[in-house]
């Protein structure tokens, strides 16, 4: 079966009875010219191991092995998963693993190396998936992927912009976020509501953090952006500070870190989350239910 070919492709499906799930984020690429996109953004050679997410067909996946690249890929739909060991099975240089990519154990994945990271992914769990991948330790230096376009801008909005958000705070520390090319509706199938994004993500080491400096920027980030509107001063002392002594160490903390006492959790820039989480800050899950527990009596 021509996997860039919307008639074979609705084809095959009528044949097996196979009606994609829109749950599962099933919108199968379509259309050769994309699918070479994301191949020259992948930059993959022969011989290279990549880790794919949801192969569906395997359009993408077939394409790699054509290129003599090592291929794991992690299906979770069953049916989807039988047409695979069907129609790529014999082949050389690739692993198939049924398994749901938020459940599947990334160490061991990674662990033996992996060279990039390559997908279509569902529209529904995308973001997920490829935050669990770029954080993870062992991750690869190279992220190539297809998600929704707005998606795509969260994951490269800059500071103060309207979609500066959690996720692009946390890839753009570690990763230089490309918009490789748009993608309209008509090159999926079935055809989605909005349009979709190619999108590269190259490994950078600008902002190095100490691991107690790590946790502490995943803690402060997820707190801040769960109240953006707020001041993050104001929500860091509110959560934090039992008393005006404490206050006043984040407010010396901000003025340290040139951050404004006014300024909202998406003006920071990454160098000022990064300076912030690298004070040596009570942010801890047990510090906030300790001062809830006083709150409380």
């Amino acid at each position: 079966m021509n996997l860039t070919s919307p008639t074979q492709v609705k084809g095959w499906c009528i044949e097996r009875g196979f009606h994609p799930n829109r749950t599962l984020g099933q919108n199968f690429l379509i259309d050769r010219n994309v699918l070479d996109a994301i191949l020259d953004a992948a930059a993959v050679c022969p011989g290279q191991r990549v880790l794919e997410a949801g192969p569906g067909f395997g359009v993408l996946t077939e394409a790699l092995l054509d290129r003599g690249i090592h291929v794991t890929a992690v299906e979770k739909d069953h049916r989807l998963c039988a047409w695979l060991r069907e129609s790529l099975g014999s082949r050389t240089g690739l692993t198939l693993i049924e398994a749901d990519m938020l459940e599947t154990d990334l160490d061991a994945l990674l662990r033996g190396g992996c060279d990039a990271f390559v997908s279509n992914l569902p529209y529904s769990v995308g973001t997920r998936i490829l935050l669990d991948v770029a954080m993870h330790p062992d991750a690869p230096r190279l992220l190539t992927v297809l998600v929704q376009t707005e998606v795509a801008e969260r994951f490269a909005a800059p500071p103060r912009g309207e979609l500066r958000g959690l996720s692009g705070v946390w890839l753009q520390r570690l990763y230089d976020v490309t918009l490789v090319r748009g993608v309209k509706p008509t090159c999926f199938w079935p055809k989605p509501e909005v349009g979709s994004t190619v999108v590269r993500l190259t490994r950078h080491d600008r902002f190095p953090l100490s691991a107690a400096a790590e946790k502490r920027f995943v803690i402060l980030t997820k707190l801040a952006f769960m109240h953006r509107r707020k001041q993050l001063a104001s929500v860091l002392r509110h959560a934090y500070a039992e008393t005006e002594e404490e206050a006043a160490v984040f407010t010396a903390c901000f003025a340290a870190c040139g951050i404004p006492a006014t300024a909202r959790a998406e003006e920071l820039t990454l160098a000022q989350w990064c300076a912030l989480s690298e004070r040596d800050l009570d942010v801890s899950q047990e510090k906030i239910e300790k001062i809830r527990k006083r709150n409380t009596k």
